[in-house]
């Protein structure tokens, strides 16, 4: 090879290394352009979002102004964006799909009429306002006693025994010889004092068709019903006022009922009541509430409630076991599923469904339960919509983001006779120490409006702290109690003019 070739062949290479080596340069000036490039698009992007706020993800309930180290952990504040939803509005933003997913069910806040029913098992007795004594109303002696015995069943004018009345015979052997006479003035007092010895019209009567003095008096039944006590024997000699018998009618029975002293704010006299006998619970039967005793039993905390039945055809017999529904007043309420409703023990939370996919935390105020739904007394509105499954996600991740609102139920009663003690429901009425000792004291006390409880004995805890010193069993007190469980508890006590 010439020299002209190798030279020719050096210039050859030479330029290949020089395009090889600008093509590297040019990779790395649009490489490192293109970087620029994009972080400028993305800073560019970052500076449109707008920061809501800056947060420690370990404590998010507590908010920021500004970036830099949190001063709960070794870390930087996270920003909050506005486009990530829920800090401006109190509220969760969640796409369909994601509600979808995650199995989330609504449902409407409905409105209803409902009445405050208490369902209590009960024992039938006699009824002791339906009784009759059957008395002698004079000296005499008992001839003969009809087949009767404690227990049975009778009728009005049933005889019951015969009696011989030595002052009777006496008074109509007079009356029949003053009519005699055919003074017409005298016979009519002569009849008027056989009525005040208490002889019955029927047997005057009797006498005077008669002509003759009937010395034997049978004794009957004077109402019909059961014969509880018969205490009249063949042979007895008799005095005036002495009882024969006792009967109990059946026209009507009582349905003995011990009630929750919790439930006794839904009772009143005259209310409405549905009762169904064991033995035959096809059967309803309706009467009414006659009367609620002023004494609680002190053992089970119950009151005694006595229901007037009517007893046609004398099918209802005392010790028969039933169970009555008793009805309150109807009043027009706002019902949620009970699965809706999120309870920590403090307060009660239901997550609101908004639009555009928003779920607010709202915390309501509930009442009893009934058929799988809740009552809401407060923080709802009929029409509203409730999520009433997969809440609990949401709440764990309101919490995450500090949204779950502050506590602003009220806890205290309306009425002025109830103060608030340790955010609980304190009443306060008057009343007489019946019993005291260490643990308890027993208070006959009046009326308590709030509760809707009358006058009435029942017993009391003490608390640990009561200030008892100084008062004794028949003292009158100014008082203050809470419901403590199923309890209640005496917090405070005071001496009050009687």
């Amino acid at each position: 090879m010439n020299s002209k070739t190798i030279k020719k062949n050096l210039t050859h290479i030479a330029a290949g290394l020089l395009i090889l080596a600008l093509g590297a340069a040019g990779g790395v000036w649009w490489t490192k352009r293109s970087s620029n490039m994009g972080s400028a698009v993305s800073e560019s992007a970052k500076s449109e979002r707008k920061v809501l706020y800056w947060f420690d993800p370990m404590k998010p309930d507590a908010k920021f102004d500004k970036p830099g180290p949190s001063p709960f952990m070794d870390m930087q504040l996270v920003p909050r964006y506005a486009d990530e939803g829920g800090a401006d509005t109190a509220a969760l933003t969640i796409s369909t799909r994601a509600s979808q997913s995650l199995g989330m069910r609504v449902a409407t806040v409905g409105q209803q009429d409902i009445s405050s029913t208490v369902e209590v098992a009960g024992t039938l007795q006699l009824s002791e306002r339906d009784v009759s004594i059957v008395q002698a109303r004079t000296s005499g002696f008992v001839e003969r006693v009809y087949t009767r015995a404690p227990g049975d069943v009778i009728t009005a004018g049933s005889p019951l025994a015969d009696v011989i009345n030595p002052e009777w015979v006496g008074a109509q052997q007079e009356f029949l010889a003053v009519k005699a006479m055919g003074d017409a003035a005298l016979t009519r007092a002569a009849r008027q004092r056989l009525a005040l010895l208490g002889m019955p019209p029927a047997l005057i009567q009797r006498v005077e068709e008669g002509n003759r003095t009937l010395p034997v008096t049978t004794i009957t039944a004077p109402t019909s019903g059961v014969l509880t006590e018969l205490m009249v024997r063949q042979g007895m000699s008799l005095s005036p006022g002495m009882t024969l018998a006792r009967i109990t009618g059946l026209g009507t029975v009582w349905l003995e009922l011990a009630v929750p002293q919790a439930q006794a704010s839904n009772l009143a006299i005259g209310q409405m009541v549905e009762a169904r006998l064991t033995a035959a619970s096809e059967t309803t039967l309706k009467g009414k509430v006659a009367s609620i005793l002023a004494e609680t039993n002190p053992d089970t905390r119950t009151l005694r409630v006595r229901i007037e039945l009517p007893n046609p055809g004398q099918r209802l017999r005392a010790g028969m076991l039933a169970t009555a529904i008793l009805h309150g007043p109807s009043e027009s309420v706002l019902l949620v599923p009970s699965d809706a409703v999120i309870r920590t023990g403090k307060r009660a939370l239901v997550y609101l469904a908004e639009d555009g996919g928003q779920f607010k935390p709202v915390e309501v105020q509930i009442g009893a339960e009934r058929d799988g739904q809740l009552v809401i007394r407060q923080g709802l509105s009929a029409g509203q919509k409730v999520v009433a499954s997969g809440q609990f996600l949401l709440d764990s991740e309101a919490s995450m983001r500090g949204l779950i609102p502050p506590t602003n139920m009220p806890s205290e009663s309306m009425n002025p006779s109830v103060t608030s003690m340790d955010k609980v429901p304190v009443y306060e009425t008057r009343g007489v120490i019946e019993e005291l000792d260490a643990s308890n004291i027993k208070l006959r006390h009046e009326a308590v409006p709030a509760l809707k409880w009358p006058a009435m004995t029942m017993g009391f805890k003490r608390a640990k702290d009561l200030q008892s010193s100084g008062f004794k069993v028949g003292d009158t007190v100014q008082f203050q109690f809470k419901a403590v469980g199923d309890e209640y508890e005496v917090v405070t006590l005071k001496g009050a003019k009687p």
